[in-house]
């Protein structure tokens, strides 16, 4: 379900044009969000359940919320590329952001495949925030796992059944600062039945940040 004054253009990009969201907050924005969805050969897009619940957080805390679909994926050109085009796109899509909202601070969120993206983007671009659901953190060795220099949280599913919760512990334990980790007890890999839990937990965390 598309937020109330959703609309989706497009944005030129590396591989082809990138289909993009913009949703603005009811009062003026007080920062821009760029939210990255999960892995795209699995049937991630910027309309999953989670990223969708991300952007109504972002959104009702004063965020403009922008999501986008990767290359390949809905209306955007191109094809998949292993994360390293992804993480162009994302990188194109938080220039545009910025450049349609100069001097706002920035959050960079994303969820699964899209959490990784956007840790690794925020390690390059050092936002104002980094929010990260279930992120595979096992997809680089533990000591090229960097750690942006951001507030950071890190939300889980103990019952995770795609991106080993106690593994994903283990990783960020290592990292100084370690980030605000949030476990949902109960919860899966998509949040079934949580997902205004993880809104809250996100709101809660945003609002002394935002």
């Amino acid at each position: 379900m598309p937020l109330p004054d959703a609309a989706a253009p497009f944005l030129p990009g590396c591989a082809g044009p990138l289909q993009l969201r913009m949703d603005t907050p009811p009062a003026p924005a007080r920062a821009v969000a760029v939210i990255c969805h999960p892995h795209p050969l699995f049937g991630g897009s910027m309309d999953n359940k989670v990223v969708y619940t991300l952007a109504r957080a972002l959104q009702q805390r004063g965020c403009v919320a922008v999501r986008f679909n990767f290359r390949g994926v809905g209306q955007s050109g191109g094809v998949h590329d292993q994360g390293k085009g992804e993480l162009d796109d994302a990188a194109t899509v938080l220039a545009h952001a910025q450049e349609s909202y100069p001097g706002l601070p920035v959050v960079l969120a994303g969820f699964s495949f899209g959490a990784f993206i956007s840790l690794v983007l925020a390690a390059r671009e050092t936002p104002r925030a980094l929010v990260t659901v279930a992120p595979p953190l096992s997809y680089v060795a533990p000591t090229e796992l960097v750690r942006p220099d951001c507030d950071w949280l890190l939300v889980h599913g103990a019952a995770d059944d795609v991106v080993d919760c106690a593994d994903t512990l283990a990783r960020v334990r290592a990292l100084r600062p370690p980030p605000d980790v949030q476990i949902v007890a109960g919860a899966g890999h998509f949040f079934h039945g949580e997902l205004g839990g993880l809104r809250s937990r996100v709101d809660t965390w945003l609002e002394p940040r935002i």
